[in-house]
């Protein structure tokens, strides 16, 4: 690959990629915390991951981090939650839903392209219509307690989030 090509998205040693490997929901609610204390309005964090990896964990940091008191469910039966902190969480939850027909038919471009925090778990089942631009993570099982969490930048604003989180000294394995 030549200097002037664009490496993959997946590739780990890009700018606007971070590896970070939790050893408790507490930890996990950390990193969630630091996203959320980087966090503007219109921010889109994608979250992708099996059942049980943390995602509603990572999202309740979110919360937390954006001064929000209140406990955050999985939306999963009413597919949004709307909190309200230092700026509007809208916590979504795509998991109940099986084509983009019906996701297309949420009508979530308020809440995408607003002025509050987008968190969208199972965000593998719509990511042609999601904001191209966005904070993607996915997280993998390690063990009990253990998870790794992939965070790739899809876009400036994006990237240097990444790159901020990677200057607050986050234990990272990427670069």
């Amino acid at each position: 690959m030549s200097p002037n090509e664009a490496r993959p998205p997946s590739s780990p040693d890009r700018i606007g990629y971070l590896e970070q490997v939790t050893h408790s929901p507490d930890d996990t609610q950390r990193l969630g915390t630091r996203i959320a204390e980087l966090a503007r309005p219109g921010d889109v964090f994608l979250l992708m991951g099996n059942l049980g990896t943390g995602k509603t964990c990572l999202t309740q940091g979110i919360a937390w981090g954006l001064g929000i008191k209140e406990y955050t469910l999985s939306p999963s039966f009413v597919i949004v939650r709307e909190l309200y902190g230092r700026l509007p969480l809208y916590h979504i939850d795509l998991y109940r839903l099986d084509n983009l027909a019906e996701i297309a038919d949420l009508g979530l471009d308020e809440y995408l392209y607003g002025n509050g925090i987008c968190v969208i778990e199972w965000a593998e089942k719509g990511l042609e219509l999601l904001p191209r631009e966005h904070l993607l993570i996915e997280i993998d099982y390690l063990a009990d307690t253990e998870r790794r969490f992939r965070l790739k930048a899809s876009g400036q604003r994006y990237r240097e989030m990444v790159n901020e989180l990677k200057g607050q000294g986050v234990n990272a394995t990427g670069h």
